[in-house]
């Protein structure tokens, strides 16, 4: 017999008192204050890029003009204004890649070659110098690509160096193993802050002179290093997670101890380390707006770049803040959704095995 919603109610929502008076508590709560929150988003809210209106309302209603005013310095920064349509078309290419990965609409090998165009694409378009595009430095990228570089980027180099570093902590040769252990407790030690400090500061001090690396490089390499590090216990949890008995099979079986590392071990260990490893990709999607401090601009670097300057707009952040944060949570619960169905077709899998 198919659950009626009022059995759905009674098992999610009043199932005993204290669920019963926690769900009636939080239902008042958000009868007393939904209200006013509608009314301050959308009814007395400030549409259109007019300040004067804005000014007018006096904070008793959104202004959501400051978005419609700047909402291209907030996604795109400093990068130039004529030349905006280069990082909107990286952004859809780069959105695409992962869009074709997160919902496997394409195989392994198509998938790989989508990725080996979106990137070098990506980058084409943002730095220009070729076919016809003018030059424009990564000084000047800015925005929503910029996060979305620094995240993907910091993802898809962390993920194989946290792998080898995860299997070095478990290796035979204590050289290695102290190797791998230092680097993972030096780098959890401090705060991703210090990392781009040393990163943008530091590092070229120590070059050869005459040497230098741009400084995207480098704070990309220090949010490689970063998420490696964290990304590498995650990994190591799941390896010892593995029943030693998938080893002794794997051995019977006739295979090598690395042929029963890739077909055997780090499948069932990567499938049961879904979550905390898609925790991690989200930490580093949201961690990348400390590149401000670095004088990167960012999404939340942009958005502070488009309001100090002008006085009509300054007043209004909080507007700003909520946009932003809004395109934040759809990147998050999309990685979220993306988690969920590795999750299910992990499951799948090791059903029909």
């Amino acid at each position: 017999m198919k659950p009626t919603v009022r059995d759905w109610l009674r098992r999610n929502l009043f199932s005993d008192a204290f669920s019963s008076v926690t769900t009636l508590a939080l239902l008042a709560a958000t009868l007393w204050w939904l209200p006013g929150l509608i009314d301050w988003l959308l009814l007395q809210a400030v549409f259109r890029p007019d300040a004067a209106a804005c000014e007018a309302v006096n904070h008793a209603g959104a202004c959501w003009g400051v978005v419609a005013e700047k909402y291209r310095v907030i996604l795109f920064g400093r990068y130039p204004y004529e030349e905006q349509w280069r990082p909107l078309l990286a952004t859809a290419l780069l959105l695409a890649a992962i869009l074709a990965g997160g919902l496997r609409l394409l195989p392994g090998n198509a998938l790989l070659a989508a990725w080996a165009l979106a990137l070098p694409g990506f980058l084409l378009l943002m730095g220009g110098g070729w076919f016809g595009l003018s030059p424009v430095g990564s000084d000047l990228w800015g925005g929503l690509p910029l996060t979305l570089l620094l995240a993907t980027l910091g993802m898809l180099l962390a993920l194989p160096l946290a792998l080898l570093v995860a299997l070095g902590r478990q290796s035979s040769l204590p050289l290695l193993r102290g190797l791998c252990t230092l680097y993972v407790e030096l780098v959890r030690g401090v705060p991703l802050i210090s990392v781009l400090f040393l990163a943008s500061f530091l590092f070229p001090i120590i070059l050869p002179q005459g040497t230098s690396i741009d400084v995207l490089l480098r704070v990309q390499g220090g949010i490689v290093l970063f998420a490696a590090a964290y990304l590498s216990e995650t990994i190591r949890g799941g390896l010892q997670g593995v029943p030693a008995g998938q080893h002794d099979a794997a051995a019977a079986l006739g295979l090598g101890r690395w042929q029963a590392m890739r077909w055997i071990i780090l499948p069932q260990a990567l499938r049961a380390v879904i979550p905390s490893m898609m925790n991690s990709a989200v930490s580093i999607f949201k961690d990348t707006s400390l590149v401000t401090v670095v004088s990167m601009y960012e999404l939340t670097g942009a958005l502070s770049l488009a309001l100090a300057g002008d006085a009509e707009w300054r007043s209004y952040h909080l507007e700003g803040y909520l946009f932003i944060g809004l395109i934040y949570w759809i990147g998050c619960y999309a990685m979220s959704r993306f988690s969920r169905g590795l999750e299910q077709a992990g499951s799948a899998a090791r059903a029909m095995a």
